[in-house]
C-alpha cells in the first residue's frame, strides 16, 4: 500500500470512530422533558447562529472562490473551497455534537461522576477524531488527486499553489468561526452576568434571566464550533508548510519528505483513537488524572509510531539543496521535542489556570481586597504566564533546528499537531460539561447533579485553557513554518525569475535590521495583534451591552419573570447576539487578509519591490512575535480569572455572595473576552497573515 492510501484511510479511519461514537452517544437517555425542552431551545439557536454566520461567510468566501481563478487558475480555487468546506464542515460537526451531548451529560451526571465524564469525554472524541479526519482526508486526497490522478509532478508549482490555497480556506474559515462564535458566547456570557449575578443577584444558568440560553448557545457555537475549525486549520495548513518546504528544500528527491507529515498525522490518529479508551475515572476519583491518563498513552504511543513513520520515508541520510545532511534519528528526534513541547505547553498552562496552583490562588486572595485588586493581580499572571510558554518555544525551535534545520522545526510542529485529534477532544469536553451544568440548574435538577456538573466544568475550564495554550503554542510553530516557506519561496522565484517576470532582477532578498523598511515591516506587524485584539474586545464590549439592556428591560416589562410565573424571551437575545456577532466579526476578520498585501504594494511603490519583499517579510515576523505573547497572555490571564471565581464559589475565601466573590465576578467579566474571543482568535489571524503572503508571491509568479 502506497504511503499516500495510508494517510487516507487514516482519514477515513478516524471519520469511522466518529460516526460509530455517534451513534452509541445519540443512544443514551436525554433526560426528563424540561431536560429535553432546555436543550432543544440550544440546539435551536446554535443552528439558527451556525446557519447566519456561514452565509456571510460563504459570500465572501465565494468573492475569493471567484477570484482565484485568473489569479492561480481552477487547481488552486478548488483548493481553496476544499479547505473552506472542510473548516466549516469541521465546526458544523462539531457544534451538531456538542449540542446533544450536553443534555445527555446532564442525565448522565445524575448517575454519577464516572458516567458523566465518560460521555462529555466520548462526545469531545467525537469532534476531535473528525478534525484529525477531514484536515487529512482533505489536504492527503487532493494531494493524491493531483499527483495520482492528474498526473502532476508532486513538487510542481501548480500543486503546491493549490495546497496553499487549500490552508488559506481553511484559515479563512477558522478565523470568521473562531471571531463569530467567541463574540457571540462572550457578549450572552458578560451581559447575563452583568444584569443576573451583579444587579439582580441570582445565580449563574438561573432560568430568569433572559440570556441563559444564549449563554449555552454561545457555549457550543464558540468553543465546540470555534475551536474545531481553529485545530482543523492549523493542522492542515502546518502539514501543507512542511509539505511545501519540503518540495523547495529537497527538490527531486522529495516526494518521501512530502508524505512524511501526512503518514506522522496518520499514525498519530491510530494512537489517538487508542488514548481515548485509556480515559477511565479510578479509585481518586480525580477528573484532570482520568484525562491526562488517555494523553500521556496517547503521547507514550505517538512516539513508537513516530519512530515507525520516519524510518519507513527515510531510510537513508537525504540532503536539501543547501547541502544540509538529514537523517532519520534527526528527524526522529525532532518528532519528539514537538511532543515534548506539547507536554510542557499543557503542563505549564496548567499550573497558570488550575484551581490548585499558585497563580489562581492568588488572583482569589487578591479579591478579598476587593475588585481593583483581582483585576490587578489577574492582568499580573496574564503578563507573567507568557515567559514559560515562549522559553520552551524557544528551547524547541533551538534544538530542532540545530538537529534538522528548517525541515526539522516542522517536523515537531507536525508531531505536535499530530495528537490534535485527542486534544480537541479535551477542548471539546470543557463546554459540553458547562451546558450540561445549565441545563441541570435551569431543569431543577437534584442539588447533588449540579455539584457533580460543576466538579465536572471546573475541569473543563482548565482543559479548555489547556487547549487554548496548545493549538496557540503550535500555531507560533506553525508560523514559523509558514515564512520559513516564505522565505525558500523568494529564494526560488528569485532564482528561477523569467525575463518579464515580476522577480526579474529580484537578487537576494535581505531581512536586515539597518534598513528602515525592515523595521517598519516589523513594526506593522508588531500591531496587528494589539489591534486585532483591541476590535475583538470592542465587539464583545457592544454585544454585551446590547444583552444587558435587553435582560433588563424584560426584567422591568414584565416583573413576574423574577417570581418565576412569566417565562423569560429567550429567543430575543439569542437574536440580537446572532445580529451582533455577525456584524460585529467581518472587519477584524478581514484585517489580516488585507494587511500584508497593502502593506507590501505601499512600500513597492514607494522603495521599490526588494524593500517591499523585505518589509512583507519582516511583516510575517511581528505578528508571529506579538501574536504569541498576545494569545498565551490573554487565554492564560483570563483562565485564572475564570478559576478564581470558581475557586472562591467552592467556599474559599468568603464564598458565595461575599464581597471577594463580586469581585471575582468583575475579574472573570474581564476575562472572559480574553480567553474565549480575542486571546483565541489571535491564533488564525497569525497563520492567515502568513498564508496569505505565500499566497501573494504564487500570484506575482503566476502573473509574470
Amino acid at each position: 500500500m502506497s504511503y499516500i492510501m495510508l494517510a487516507i484511510l487514516a482519514g477515513l479511519l478516524a471519520v469511522l470512530y466518529g460516526v460509530v461514537q455517534t451513534v452509541s452517544l445519540m443512544r443514551a437517555s436525554p433526560g426528563n422533558a424540561r431536560m429535553q425542552e432546555i436543550a432543544a431551545a440550544i440546539q435551536e439557536g446554535a443552528q439558527a447562529y451556525l446557519n447566519r454566520q456561514y452565509t456571510a461567510i460563504g459570500i465572501v468566501g465565494a468573492v475569493i472562490f471567484v477570484a482565484l481563478f485568473p489569479l492561480l487558475g481552477g487547481l488552486a480555487a478548488f483548493g481553496f473551497l476544499i479547505g473552506a468546506v472542510l473548516s466549516g464542515l469541521a465546526g458544523f460537526v462539531g457544534m451538531l455534537i456538542s449540542v446533544r451531548a450536553n443534555v445527555r451529560t446532564a442525565q448522565a451526571a445524575s448517575e454519577g461522576l464516572a458516567q458523566g465524564l465518560s460521555m462529555a469525554f466520548r462526545s469531545g472524541a467525537i469532534t476531535g477524531m473528525l478534525v484529525a479526519g477531514f484536515a487529512l482526508l482533505g489536504v492527503a486526497g487532493y494531494f493524491h488527486f493531483l499527483t495520482g490522478v492528474m498526473g502532476l509532478a508532486y513538487n510542481d508549482r501548480h500543486v503546491i499553489d493549490a495546497l496553499v490555497a487549500l490552508g488559506f480556506g481553511a484559515s479563512l474559515i477558522s478565523i470568521f468561526a473562531r471571531l463569530g462564535g467567541g463574540i457571540f458566547t462572550k457578549g450572552a456570557d458578560v451581559g447575563g452576568d452583568m444584569v443576573g449575578k451583579v444587579e439582580a443577584g441570582i445565580p449563574e444558568d438561573d432560568p430568569r434571566n433572559a440570556a441563559t440560553i444564549a449563554d449555552n448557545v454561545g457555549d457550543n457555537v464558540g468553543d465546540c464550533a470555534g475551536m474545531a475549525a481553529d485545530l482543523f486549520e492549523t493542522y492542515a495548513v502546518t502539514i501543507v508548510a512542511t509539505m511545501v518546504l519540503a518540495a523547495i528544500f529537497f527538490g527531486a528527491g522529495a516526494l518521501n519528505l512530502m508524505l512524511l507529515p501526512l503518514v506522522i498525522c496518520a499514525v498519530c490518529i491510530v494512537t489517538s483513537i487508542l488514548g481515548t479508551f485509556a480515559v477511565r475515572l479510578g479509585r481518586s476519583q480525580n477528573i484532570m488524572g482520568a484525562l491526562y491518563q488517555g494523553l500521556i498513552v496517547t503521547g507514550v504511543l505517538s512516539i513508537g509510531a513516530i519512530w515507525w513513520a520516519v524510518h519507513a520515508l527515510v531510510p537513508g541520510p537525504v540532503t536539501t539543496n543547501s547541502g544540509l545532511v538529514i537523517d532519520a534519528q534527526s528527524l526522529f528526534l525532532c518528532g519528539l521535542v514537538g511532543l515534548a513541547v506539547t507536554a510542557l505547553i499543557v503542563v505549564i498552562t496548567e499550573y497558570y489556570t488550575g484551581t490548585g496552583f499558585r497563580p489562581v490562588k492568588s488572583v482569589a486572595k487578591a479579591s478579598v481586597s476587593g475588585h481593583g485588586t483581582n483585576v490587578i493581580q489577574g492582568l499580573a499572571m496574564s503578563l507573567e504566564s507568557t515567559a514559560a510558554p515562549a522559553i520552551v518555544i524557544i528551547a524547541g525551535i533551538m534544538i530542532t533546528f540545530g538537529l534538522a534545520g528548517l525541515y526539522g522545526i516542522a517536523i515537531a510542529t507536525t508531531a505536535m499537531l499530530g495528537v490534535a485529534g485527542f486534544i480537541v477532544a479535551l477542548d471539546a469536553f470543557g463546554p459540553v460539561t458547562d451546558n450540561a451544568g445549565g441545563i441541570a440548574e435551569m431543569a431543577g435538577l437534584p442539588a447533588e447533579v449540579r455539584v457533580t456538573t460543576d466538579a465536572l466544568d471546573a475541569v473543563g475550564n482548565t482543559t479548555k485553557a489547556v487547549t487554548k495554550g496548545y493549538a496557540i503554542g503550535s500555531a507560533g510553530l506553525g508560523a514559523l513554518v509558514l515564512f520559513a516557506a516564505y522565505t525558500e519561496d523568494l529564494k526560488y522565484f528569485s532564482a528561477e525569475a523569467k525575463p518579464g517576470s515580476f522577480f526579474e532582477g529580484l537578487g537576494t532578498v535581505a531581512f536586515d535590521l539597518s534598513n528602515p523598511y525592515v523595521v517598519v515591516g516589523l513594526l506593522f506587524g508588531g500591531l496587528l495583534p494589539f489591534l486585532f485584539g483591541g476590535l475583538s474586545m470592542t465587539a464583545v464590549g457592544r454585544a454585551a451591552e446590547s444583552v444587558v439592556e435587553e435582560v433588563r428591560r424584560q426584567f422591568r416589562e414584565n416583573p413576574g419573570i423574577m417570581t418565576g410565573e412569566v417565562k423569560p424571551e429567550y429567543g430575543r437575545a439569542v437574536s440580537i447576539l446572532t445580529n451582533a456577532a455577525i456584524r460585529e466579526m467581518i472587519v477584524p476578520s478581514l484585517l489580516p487578509v488585507v494587511s500584508p498585501v497593502v502593506l507590501f504594494f505601499v512600500i513597492t511603490a514607494v522603495a521599490g519591490k526588494a524593500n517591499g519583499f523585505a518589509s512583507l517579510g519582516a511583516m510575517l515576523m511581528g505578528v508571529i512575535v506579538t501574536g504569541l505573547f498576545v494569545a498565551i497572555s490573554m487565554t492564560s490571564g483570563g483562565g485564572a480569572w475564570d478559576n478564581a471565581k470558581k475557586l472562591i464559589e467552592e467556599g474559599h475565601y468568603g464564598g458565595k455572595g461575599s464581597e471577594a466573590h463580586k469581585a471575582a465576578v468583575t475579574g472573570d467579566t474581564v476575562g472572559d473576552p480574553y480567553k474565549d474571543t480575542s486571546g483565541p482568535a489571535v491564533n488564525p489571524m497569525i497563520k492567515i497573515t502568513n498564508i496569505v503572503a505565500l499566497l501573494l508571491l504564487a500570484i506575482l509568479h503566476a502573473a509574470g
